[in-house]
C-alpha cells in the first residue's frame, strides 16, 4: 500500500495572496467548538519545530475522531493511504496571517507574517517559497 504525505523540507508556506490580514491573528473559538485552526495553532504555538506536517494532521485526525491508542496505527495506515491536503490549505496560512516554515527536518513551526524572521525567510534563497492556496475560491472565469 502506497503511503503519501504532507510534509516538505527547508520551505516556507507563505501567507495566501488574497489573506484578508497583513498581520497574524489567533484563531477563535467558534460555538463552543474547536476549530482545525484552533487545533493547528494550539499545538504549533505550544510546540513549534516538534511536529512534522504529517504528525500534526494525524494528531488532529485521531482527537477530533476520538480514535482510541490501540486503533492509532491501522488508522494511520488509512489515513496516509491517500492523498491529505498539505498544510498550503491550513486556515492559518489562508486567513490568519501566519506562514508555516517546515525546517530541514520538515519539522513545522508558525511564523507571524509580520514577523522580521518571516521577511527574512522569504529573502532567504536556501528556503524553498510555496504560496498558502487562495482564501477564497475563484469561478473558472476568474470571477
Amino acid at each position: 500500500m502506497k503511503t503519501h504525505t504532507t510534509n516538505y523540507t527547508n520551505t516556507l508556506i507563505e501567507i495566501a495572496e488574497d489573506s484578508p490580514v497583513l498581520a497574524s491573528v489567533i484563531p477563535v473559538v467558534k460555538n463552543d467548538k474547536k476549530t482545525i485552526a484552533n487545533y493547528q495553532y494550539e499545538k504549533l504555538s505550544k510546540h513549534p519545530l516538534e511536529y512534522t506536517s504529517d504528525e500534526l494532521l494525524f494528531e488532529i485526525f485521531a482527537e477530533r475522531n476520538d480514535i482510541s491508542p490501540s486503533e492509532l496505527e491501522e488508522a494511520r495506515q488509512a489515513f496516509f493511504s491517500k492523498g491529505q491536503p498539505c498544510l498550503r490549505t491550513s486556515p492559518l496560512a489562508k486567513k490568519n496571517g501566519f506562514g508555516i516554515f517546515h525546517n530541514q527536518d520538515s519539522k513545522v513551526k508558525l511564523i507571524p507574517a509580520e514577523s522580521e524572521e518571516y521577511q527574512q525567510l522569504l529573502k532567504d534563497d536556501s528556503v524553498k517559497k510555496v504560496k498558502a492556496m487562495r482564501y477564497k475560491k475563484i469561478n473558472r472565469n476568474g470571477l
